[in-house]
């Protein structure tokens, strides 16, 4: 494979740290890192930089550009991931995007738009390409054999409640169709609806100690239960993605597609707000607001810095 250059976009999260040995491991190398301030003080991407031994610590997007091949935007504020990726998509560099890839339909459709336009984006939870749906998906079963799926997390509905959206995307496939609101006490329940008529669940918010990612699969035969192993996780994504960004293999799944597990969030969202009524992800009016990452890294921060809240 193609060694890459790679560029770390914002330390806010514990990802940019876990990549950089499985990056490096898969024979690449992390050159420069940036970040906006988000979370972090001034002077911590030189910290993080000299903890990891990284080259630069870079002071604007354009300094980082012009060291990578390949970038991995890592903003908890999702609704900076269009404005950062874009010097990189422009000087036609591979970018990242980590979950969730944007909050809303203007900013999806613009990174689509982006993706048939050439460039080389991709992004996304990685419970898309976990082992236990690899393995899953493998043995085959057709879907005439289908009847029902549950998938669950816990943390909150978006930021980790995206995870559920796209194990439950994994294990079926594109072509949600359809979102509904179902009601729920603790945590939130979604219908998703294939287009082929597929129906499964996911179960997301906030509980009182953390929850596996899991799965419990029903089909006419059997039922299958996974429990995800999340000390696989990320060595499952970036085997998954590195040869895509190094343009040594196609795409794992066209951004139009992967983008179906934040549509569908947001749809559940609008359902919500409309009482449970079902909304077509291609209907989502595209002044909805959607999910707020501006709130939500506030939020955040404020769970990392809790003397500063």
């Amino acid at each position: 494979m193609k060694s890459l250059r790679i560029g770390l976009v914002d330390l806010d999260t514990s990802h940019p740290g876990s990549f950089v040995p499985l990056i490096r491991g898969l024979g690449h190398e992390v050159t420069g890192v940036f970040d906006s301030g988000t979370i972090y003080p001034p002077g911590y991407a030189d910290t993080f930089a000299r903890e990891h031994r990284i080259d630069a610590a870079c002071e604007s997007l354009e300094e980082l550009v012009d060291r990578v091949d390949a970038v991995f935007i890592h903003s908890c504020n999702w609704d900076m991931h269009v404005r950062h990726a874009q010097p990189f998509v422009e000087a036609g560099k591979a970018v990242f995007i980590d979950k969730p890839i944007a909050g809303n339909v203007v900013d999806l459709r613009q990174m689509i738009d982006w993706a048939k336009q050439g460039a080389v984006i991709t992004g996304g939870s990685a419970l898309r390409y976990c082992n236990e749906v690899r393995e899953w998906r493998e043995r085959e079963i057709g879907n005439e054999e289908w009847v029902y799926g549950l998938v669950g997390c816990a943390v909150d509905e978006f930021n980790y409640g995206i995870h559920a959206y796209a194990m439950l995307h994994g294990l079926l496939g594109p072509g949600i169709e359809s979102v509904r609101y179902l009601g729920g006490t603790v945590q939130r329940q979604i219908e998703l609806t294939w287009k082929d008529g597929r129906q499964g669940v996911v179960s997301i918010g906030k509980t009182d100690g953390y929850l596996p990612f899991y799965s419990t699969i029903v089909m006419q035969k059997q039922v299958d239960f996974i429990r995800v192993d999340n000390s696989r996780l990320y060595q499952a994504l970036l085997e998954t993605v590195l040869p895509y960004l190094a343009g040594e293999a196609p795409a794992p799944l066209p951004l139009e597609e992967l983008a179906e597990a934040e549509m569908a969030a947001i749809a559940a969202k609008l359902s919500a707000d409309l009482g449970g009524k079902s909304v077509r992800i291609n209907e989502i009016p595209a002044d909805y607001a959607g999910y707020d990452g501006t709130v939500f890294s506030k939020h955040y921060k404020a769970l990392i810095f809790p003397q500063t809240s």
